[in-house]
């Protein structure tokens, strides 16, 4: 529907800051433009940009590039509170993620799965800055991400649940074939690497491994990830391996997560 034009629009403010912050959908934590924010939330582009600056400044959203997303405020509205054994998890394993940061240069993730999403307990950035919507304590579907998948591979009940519901379609690339997404895990079951191929963002390329732990499952996983075109995920599969690898006794140490 075109923005309202020759009928008085009777929201008040705070309706319409609603409107923009829901108008976010799927598009949430990667970003959208004004003017594709105004149109879905029925506003005028002008309203839609004094809005957003209001918002800005409270926390609510922010600026990525032209466009705009949900803001730290609004994300930690809806976060999980890190549990005891999410933080010794990240203090163990932070360090292996140091050490596949300083051999690749990439921007490196350390997720944990939690259902049918995994959790990031730590992220750090590579010299070629991508976009990507990952953020430390954030969530993302385990569908659509590296992490995601490989930990899926090695959990038989959240595997099944996510094959059973809606896979969620975030870019075109995005799997949302039940058969073809059980097939990509079984693979990465095989070879201990799964991979997202701009699945959960145009643009950016994945893979991941995973860091098992006392029981001789993956307690996590390691990731990296970089800009298509200047990213070929193939050639860090040794490096990921070896950090993994490495990362395992520490990862063993760690008490068991709680049920």
């Amino acid at each position: 529907m075109p923005p309202r034009s020759s009928t008085r629009d009777a929201r008040t403010a705070v309706d319409k800051a609603m409107a923009l912050l829901n108008a976010f959908g799927e598009d949430a934590l990667i970003g959208v433009g004004v003017s594709e924010l105004a149109r879905r939330a029925d506003l005028s582009k002008s309203t839609a940009f004094r809005l957003l600056s209001l918002l800005q400044n409270n926390g609510a959203v922010e600026r990525a590039g032209n466009n705009y997303r949900l803001g730290k405020m609004i994300q930690d509205l809806g976060a999980t509170q890190e549990t005891a054994w999410h933080g010794r998890m990240r203090d163990a394993l932070t360090p292996f993620l140091a050490d596949l940061y300083e051999l690749t240069k990439q921007t490196v993730h350390l997720a944990v799965l939690d259902g049918s999403n995994v959790i990031y307990l730590n992220k750090l950035y590579g010299h070629i800055q991508v976009r990507s919507p990952s953020r430390i304590g954030g969530r993302a579907p385990a569908h659509c991400t590296g992490v995601g998948k490989m930990l899926l591979a090695y959990d038989h009940a959240a595997t099944e649940e996510v094959l059973n519901s809606e896979l969620i379609r975030w870019t075109p690339h995005t799997i949302t074939d039940p058969a073809v997404l059980r097939t990509e895990l079984e693979k990465a079951r095989q070879t201990n690497l799964a991979f997202d191929r701009e699945e959960i963002m145009v643009g950016l390329n994945c893979i991941a491994a995973p860091v098992f732990g006392s029981n001789n499952k993956p307690v996590a996983a390691l990731s990296v990830s970089g800009p298509v075109g200047k990213f070929v995920p193939e050639s860090q599969a040794s490096l990921l391996r070896k950090v993994c690898f490495a990362a395992a006794r520490a990862a063993a140490a760690v008490a068991p997560r709680n049920p």
